[in-house]
């Protein structure tokens, strides 16, 4: 190994330990903190779950970037959050602060100039102020009804100085009364769908009904016909689906007969049976969900059963519409 190749090798290793020991700094002081809770804890959660208003969550610097994850995370598990920024505050903002609310305040040292500024307009409001500060004696949550102290600590920062060590308290903090309250609230995971209806994460908490292609959408046929006058006959615009489902007189489904099952035919030559009926090819009896089912079971069905179209069906057997696999891809799992 070269000199150079040597003393990079020497730099990456240090940096590595740097980064263990950072890590470590902060696991440590976690652990204390789960081992130590505030002692005003359980009056804080019951504060926060008897507020019939908001709960504004105010902080600033580095404390404020923590107090805007926490009222996103109240918001997300059931409890109506605004983040209030304490200069902002100061220019009109208080204005968004009504008398059924209360207040939940970040600052580590619990002195910071911005957020003391609040505190007489707080008083005149007469809410409840929950702080969570570093030490236990401060300006912050001497004015405070609730004051949640996690101690003085270091900084996990080489230098000592950049907030570190102490917002990954503040947020371990915010995160357990959030939590917390939202386990006594009885907040579901229905309720957490109906709060993150986008991206994967909305689609893996919906309900088929709502990621399903809707039955004006589908192909759908008697399964009287023959293969070839049921795909003439369901020809049409709009976005299609990989497949044809197939009803009898009472509009229940009895198969499913795909573009795979026709490209099938052509491939080993069978042209003969494009004119034999429908109901005497197709896929019988096809794996189908219950409307109202989670789309978990769905993705499950459609990943365990290898199949591409899954219909969504009534308590009668009739259709409601179907889910293309091509639509919950981002669901299936890796494997």
């Amino acid at each position: 190994m070269s000199l150079a190749h040597s003393s990079i090798r020497t730099i990456q290793l240090d940096q590595f330990r740097l980064a263990r020991q950072i890590i470590q700094h902060e696991a440590d002081a976690l652990t204390r903190l789960a081992a130590n809770l505030p002692a005003g804890f359980d009056d804080a959660v019951d504060c926060l779950c008897q507020c019939t208003g908001a709960v504004m969550v105010s902080g600033i610097g580095k404390a404020g970037w923590i107090a805007q994850k926490v009222s996103a995370t109240l918001a997300s598990t059931g409890t109506r959050s605004h983040y209030l920024h304490p200069s902002e505050a100061m220019h009109g903002d208080l204005g968004r602060i009504g008398p059924r609310d209360m207040m939940l305040v970040f600052s580590n040292s619990g002195e910071t100039g911005e957020v003391l500024q609040l505190l007489p307009t707080l008083a005149k409001l007469a809410i409840p102020v929950i702080s969570i500060t570093g030490p236990e004696n401060n300006t912050l949550s001497r004015a405070a009804t609730i004051a949640l102290s996690y101690g003085k600590v270091p900084e996990a920062c080489p230098l000592g100085l950049a907030p570190s060590t102490t917002t990954t308290l503040m947020l371990a903090l915010g995160d357990a009364l959030a939590l917390v309250a939202c386990s006594r609230k009885g907040f579901r995971a229905m309720d957490f769908a109906a709060h993150h209806p986008g991206g994967n994460l909305g689609k893996r908490l919906s309900t088929v009904n709502e990621i399903m292609r809707p039955v004006e959408d589908c192909r759908i046929a008697r399964d009287i016909g023959t293969v070839r006058e049921t795909f003439i006959a369901v020809q049409g615009p709009g976005r299609r689906t990989g497949a044809v489902l197939l009803v009898n007189d009472d509009g229940a489904l009895t198969g499913i007969f795909t573009d795979s099952d026709l490209a099938r035919l052509l491939e080993q030559q069978k042209d003969d049976q494009l004119d034999r009926r429908v109901c005497e090819v197709m896929s019988a009896n096809p794996k189908t969900v219950l409307s109202g089912s989670q789309t978990t079971l769905a993705v499950e069905m459609l990943a365990c059963q290898h199949i591409s179209e899954l219909p969504v069906v009534d308590s009668r057997g009739r259709p409601l519409g179907i889910i293309d696999i091509t639509d919950v891809l981002g669901l299936l799992p890796r494997k």
